[in-house]
């Protein structure tokens, strides 16, 4: 696989359309300076492109297999693994105090994009292990901090998350999973979780898992729920990997794609274990866990959407084919629709990284301030984290789809590679919370403040649109009207019943991010003036956001067209 890191884009559009570089007026970000991003870009680019493309193929091939209850990873991952570790590259956000650069977010999850695009199955390891070691930072103990969270920071040791059973998917509540108190501090904690990445390999010497399970004395449902965090091996006093822990994978899942990464059924048979955070307290810890790892899936789908519009890309410009009507190179990129296809996946593709981007900027935003900046920051990225990640992932689906069809029949064929992004990248609309679960939070909790944050970003948009309004009139006036649209849209879910609400998430979350990018885009043609993010920002905004309207108008309807048909109708 050949993949070029769009650091010239993600170097314009952190610095002049997020704005990222007032992290580097903070205190906590000061070291982030303008060429401190530069060369973290750069290295890390080179690391995707050298390192991790290369072993992507590999990976589709040769998937992970369980043998004699040791699972083995596809032929070069412990080496790119060892790369990625050796660079600091799962440390980047953490906290020097234990190993980490204490970067801001906003340059991890760039660096995230480009080592997604490159191999999605491996760059999936070190996301978890992220997720793991923020999750300790703000809860775990100290003697828990000063032995696992130096040894995760290094990529000695990786981490996993295990939420799902097979009867408690979503419903988190509904888990089965026992924890015993040992009297010693420790417990004994027994249970199978299912779908669990990474849960099992070679690539590291441990594996930590942080497991949700239920006290004797835990209630029913989410509030009865505890965390703990449980090693393959149970670490010595000098921090060595030990004795072998009572757990083991009993299977790894055949899955459509992501065949590079071992996706394990975990049975735990009184595993020793330590609680993180306090007794029934393991939602919001494990939460900790979850919407970093939303944002970084939001990316995850991002990532592929930059890969496969590469991929076409290159594809179209090489395929011989007709006679064009405006152009004749007798390549396929002469034709109308293959020309429409590639603007979309580009747009699309711009467009969900400047929102994942904007996410992690506000958060990073809400780190470093304090008081009722902070809190404006904190309410900005919360409502922006369910559009990164449904619409960042739909848009990695979209996209990888879309370079299928600007392939023809050889994108139906495997060797080409274009279909595998597209089988890859499915499973990312579907855990760390399913898409539609995403759009209900958006309408749901994320609308509890009146819509006070929603408005706030509807006031950005309206004001790029006054911006716009002396250099790109038909533009502006585009993202003015439905921005407006939006904003009635806006008005009714905050007065609407919660599943009424529920009914027209999806379609809201849709059009937000659709103007969200018209509004990121023609800011960037603004700013950058060149013809070519110009005439991208004018195909969004007039022939993609437009479709906002209609998303808008379904949004509206309402709960009861959706239970007009009764199971039997349904059937029938």
């Amino acid at each position: 696989m050949t993949y070029a890191p769009p650091i010239k884009d993600m170097q314009f559009t952190l610095d002049q359309v997020i704005g990222a570089g007032r992290l580097s007026e903070t205190d906590l970000f000061a070291e982030a300076t303008a060429d401190v991003a530069e060369a973290i870009l750069l290295e890390a680019g080179k690391l995707a492109s050298d390192k991790l493309a290369e072993i992507n193929r590999s990976g589709d091939l040769h998937p992970a297999r369980l043998e004699n209850g040791v699972v083995r990873t596809s032929p070069g991952f412990a080496d790119a693994y060892q790369a990625i570790a050796e660079g600091g590259w799962v440390g980047i956000a953490a906290d020097p105090e234990f190993g980490g650069m204490g970067l801001p977010l906003t340059l991890t999850s760039a660096v995230g994009e480009m080592m997604n695009s490159a191999c999605l199955s491996l760059a999936l390891n070190p996301l978890m292990s992220q997720g793991q070691i923020e999750a300790l930072e703000h809860h775990a103990s100290e003697e828990i901090k000063a032995l696992y969270l130096p040894k995760l920071i290094s990529g000695e040791w990786t981490g996993t998350m295990n939420l799902t059973e097979p009867q408690a998917g979503s419903d988190v509540g509904a888990l089965r999973s026992k924890a015993e108190p040992q009297g010693d501090g420790t417990y004994k904690v027994t249970g199978q979780k299912i779908y669990i990445s990474w849960g099992d390999h070679d690539v590291a010497e441990n594996i930590c898992h942080l497991v949700l399970a239920r006290l004797p004395d835990g209630v029913p449902g989410t509030k009865g729920i505890s965390l703990f965090l449980v090693p393959k091996f149970i670490p010595t006093e000098d921090g060595k990997p030990g004795v072998a822990n009572s757990l083991k994978p009993i299977s790894l899942e055949h899955k459509l794609g992501l065949h590079g990464s071992p996706t394990a059924v975990m049975e735990f048979d009184g595993a020793t274990g330590w609680m993180v955070g306090p007794e029934h307290g393991g939602m919001a810890a494990m939460f900790t866990m979850m919407n970093n790892a939303r944002l970084g899936v939001g990316v995850q789908g991002l990532g592929i959407a930059e890969a496969a519009y590469q991929k076409a890309l290159a594809y179209a410009l090489d395929r011989t084919q007709g006679k064009g009507m405006v152009q004749d190179t007798g390549t396929i990129l002469d034709h109308a629709d293959v020309r429409r296809m590639l603007l979309q996946m580009k747009a699309l593709t711009r467009s969900a990284r400047a929102i994942c981007l904007d996410t992690a900027f506000s958060l990073d935003m809400a780190r470093a301030t304090e008081g009722d900046e902070s809190a404006k920051w904190k309410a900005r990225g919360a409502f922006l984290t369910p559009i990164a990640k449904a619409f960042g992932t739909d848009v990695g689906s979209e996209v990888a789809d879309l370079g299928i069809q600007v392939h023809g029949g050889m994108g139906f064929v495997e060797e080409t590679g274009a279909a595998q992004f597209a089988r890859d990248v499915r499973v990312t609309r579907i855990y760390e919370g399913t898409n539609g679960i995403q759009a209900m939070d958006m309408v749901g909790r994320k609308l509890m403040d009146g819509g006070a944050a929603a408005e706030a970003l509807l006031g950005e948009i309206e004001a790029t649109a006054k911006d716009a309004q002396a250099k790109h009139p038909r533009m502006a006036d585009v993202l003015q009207d439905v921005g407006e649209t939006l904003s009635d849209t806006l008005d009714w879910m905050v007065k609407a019943e919660p599943n009424d609400r529920f009914a027209g998430s999806v379609p809201f979350l849709r059009a937000f991010a659709l103007v969200l990018g018209g509004h990121y885009l023609l800011r960037g043609a603004m700013v950058g003036g060149d013809e070519d993010r110009i005439a991208l920002a004018r195909f969004h905004i007039r022939q993609v956001m437009p479709a906002a309207i209609g998303l808008c108008a379904a949004a509206t309807e309402g709960a009861a067209p959706l239970y007009a048909l009764d199971a039997d109708q349904l059937a029938s």
